[in-house]
């Protein structure tokens, strides 16, 4: 009778909510979420940030490292974002900020020559990540989870995101923002991506780059269009509560597995400030 109790006692365990929960997200970093907390600048982690010279890097421009300060929950995921044509690191610079403080490493970084095109670009994030995972300072590295990896970037920063998701397919997630490439082609890219516009956007309009990009996504279970209600093509350098709650929303599910943030991006309904949200939306 005892043994079968104990045996009984195991199998509630097994099965209870919680349990498994835990063992399904692994990766959740965090309070729950709420549409407020992803609308707003930042998120709930302290971080630190470490430059990287130019001089102490090779394959791209150096840069600078946002990383939660908080050691109790494990190791984070990393993000990597590039700036587009003739911008500085400064063009992204707010993903930092706005990234590490929802409990991701994030590495914003210059290119090798502002002038470098979205295939460049692409090797340059991938050159990027490997030093994140391999070469970075010791503070960072003890966060950090190098098989939990995604690239962002702006302009052809984002075409070159496009190209580093389909050179690396280990990449966790992907989200080019106001995306330009001249290549519209991107069926072998797999990696859950979420393409995101601007309604306002002269340079890389959503019809003729973002659009196209996300009908091309064949191979890319999960994928996703966002078109931000009056943005133009330099609205996505700076802080946007429409950009961040997508983006970020899209980084903790695909890159954290975490589910929670699922009633954020299905069912594509869009919203205040949205021209449009598409979403293949099977997600789990």
């Amino acid at each position: 009778m005892f043994r079968r109790s104990i045996v009984l006692l195991a199998a509630v365990l097994a099965f209870s909510p919680g349990t498994a929960v835990a063992a399904a997200n692994p990766y959740e970093r965090g309070p729950k979420p709420t549409e407020q907390a992803l609308l707003a600048p930042l998120g709930s982690f302290t971080y630190s940030t470490v430059v990287v010279p130019r001089s102490q890097v090779t394959g791209f421009g150096g840069g600078t490292i946002y990383y939660p300060d908080d050691t109790s929950q494990g190791t984070f995921g990393g993000v990597v974002a590039v700036p587009g044509f003739v911008s500085p690191e400064g063009a992204v610079a707010w993903l930092g900020p706005h990234m590490a403080s929802r409990g991701f490493v994030v590495f914003t970084i210059a290119t090798n020559s502002i002038y470098d095109q979205p295939s460049a670009r692409g090797k340059q994030l991938l050159a990027a990540m490997d030093y994140l995972a391999q070469r970075a300072p010791d503070v960072v590295r003890k966060r950090l989870d190098p098989a939990r990896l995604a690239v962002t970037g702006h302009s052809m920063g984002g075409g070159g995101a496009l190209h580093a998701t389909e050179a690396r397919p280990g990449i966790k997630a992907s989200v080019p923002l106001a995306p330009y490439n001249l290549d519209e082609t991107w069926s072998t890219v797999a990696t859950p991506t979420l393409v995101i516009g601007g309604s306002a956007d002269g340079v890389a309009s959503v019809d003729k780059h973002a659009r196209p990009f996300y009908t091309s996504l064949t191979g890319a279970r999960d994928r996703g269009l966002l078109d931000v209600a009056g943005a133009d093509h330099m609205a996505f350098t700076k802080e946007n509560s429409i950009t961040g709650r997508y983006a970020a929303a899209w980084l903790k599910r695909f890159v954290d597995q975490d589910t929670r943030y699922e009633q954020f991006l299905c069912p594509a309904t869009g919203g205040p400030g949205v021209a449009e949200y598409l979403a293949s939306c099977p997600l789990s």
